[in-house]
């Protein structure tokens, strides 16, 4: 079949630009803010895509800054795919949604528009499922119909497509109407690999003795928890927060940070009660490359930036499985039983003010609602949006009333206040 082609955005180290390459999509684009990680996309790509100039297809720089590219360029391309920042959705942080300026989750869909490509596939953490982000969902799915696209949201778990570990995402894949119905979520596997089962065989390969490699083989009998591959800010790697590190002490491994190799025959409990600690190699088969088709990647740099690397990506096992269903949509080979409903109305108070032509007080929202709310539940949701929207208040007879405004994340608007904290980045990094 013919190749398909993808620009991706926040590629990172390419967890989805390998799996979107096994689903059948050739990169015309990548950009990449990390360095690093940047020369680690590129590494791999000559490698998988030999033929092309891939050091113009992988840009280092703000994806928002179109010195870096601009999607006007890049018109009628198969797929738009990224995934972009997790800060301003993920429950380890302050959840600040279009109020941190790293969010560019509603830039993409803009970006969308301006390129128009047959399908968009966008992914992020599970807080972004969260109720906060109700209103945040719903004004994406409206803005995607407004410019031409049906778009579906769903929470997937890496564990369900080939992955040793749990790591949910929130996905959106948006389409054109001539591919809908040719568009299904891909299966489930029906059995989830284990840890024991990706990493048995390193973490036993410099002569660990075999009493210990048998009860970390026991104890490891399965899933792991959510490799979280942290920031600069936060120092050095580990496997992630306080929670995770108790769920990995169940599996009889040491999260405190990384080994440079396997344990050695002189590796003894009373130096290591926590149990061994992992290298990056096998964290990086933990977070899905793992076999044939996957282990082959080369990530560049020094041990953290590497961790962080795997840490941050997206699995690749699920990045095909939703590729290649994106891919069969595309071209048209078969429909699914199981199509997704489009119409599933994330936030009902959002929907009522941004339709409604004039404000609307809490007890008429209500109403309109058939009582589902109490109105202390109507004014609390109110209160949420403004987190993610402008709205106003006006008062007509001692009665509050309410108008919803404009969408406060940033898609591009001169005037927002991303441009001057990101300007402010790049004079940093011209100084240092």
């Amino acid at each position: 079949m013919t190749e398909l082609s993808v620009v991706e955005i926040c590629a990172g180290a390419g967890g989805q630009s390998l799996g979107l390459h096994l689903a059948g999509f050739q990169h015309r684009l990548a950009v990449e803010l990390d360095r690093t990680a940047a020369a680690t996309l590129k590494t791999n790509l000559r490698r998988l895509q030999p033929d092309d100039n891939v050091d113009d297809i992988v840009r280092v720089g703000d994806v928002a800054d179109e010195e870096v590219w601009k999607p006007e360029d890049f018109r009628n391309v198969d797929l738009l795919a990224g995934g972009v920042p997790c800060p301003p959705f993920s429950v380890a942080g302050k959840q600040l949604g279009s109020a941190d300026e790293r969010d560019l989750f509603a830039w993409a869909v803009e970006a969308a528009g301006r390129m128009e490509p047959k399908a968009v596939l966008l992914e992020n953490v599970r807080g972004l499922n969260d109720a906060r982000f109700a209103g945040y969902r719903q004004a994406v799915i409206d803005r995607f119909a407004a410019l031409g696209y049906t778009a579906f949201w769903d929470l997937l778990e890496a564990k369900d497509y080939g992955v040793a570990q749990l790591r949910p995402r929130m996905v959106l894949v948006a389409l054109r109407p001539e591919y809908v119905e040719y568009f299904g979520w891909p299966k489930k596997q029906p059995k989830a690999r284990k840890v024991k089962d990706v990493i048995g065989d390193l973490i036993g390969s410099n002569g660990w003795r075999d009493e210990y490699l048998q009860r970390w083989l026991k104890e490891a009998d399965r899933i792991a928890p959510t490799i979280v591959g942290g920031s600069k800010k936060h120092g050095g790697a580990d496997l992630g927060p306080t929670r995770a590190k108790r769920a990995w002490q169940e599996l009889w491994t040491d999260a405190h940070g990384l080994a440079n190799e396997a344990p050695g025959p002189d590796w003894n409990e009373v130096d290591h009660p926590r149990g061994p600690k992992l290298t990056v190699e096998m964290v990086a088969r933990i977070q899905g490359w793992y076999g044939p088709d996957y282990d082959h990647w080369v990530f560049e740099g020094l041990k953290t930036s590497r961790y962080r690397q795997v840490g941050n990506a997206f699995p690749p096992p699920v990045a095909r499985a939703v590729g290649e269903s994106i891919a069969s949509a595309l071209r048209k080979t078969n429909k699914p039983e199981d199509i997704p409903a489009p119409l599933k109305v994330h936030d009902e108070v959002y929907r009522l003010l941004r339709d409604h032509d004039g404000p609307l007080t809490a007890d008429r929202i209500q109403k309109l609602l058939g009582d589902s709310l109490s109105v202390e539940e109507v004014v609390a949701r109110i209160d949420v949006l403004r987190r993610d929207f402008i709205v106003e208040e006006q008062q007509r007879g001692g009665r509050k009333s309410y108008v919803l405004g404009d969408w406060k994340a940033f898609r591009g608007q001169e005037d927002h206040g991303r441009h001057a904290v990101f300007a402010q980045a790049r004079s940093r990094a011209k100084v240092s």
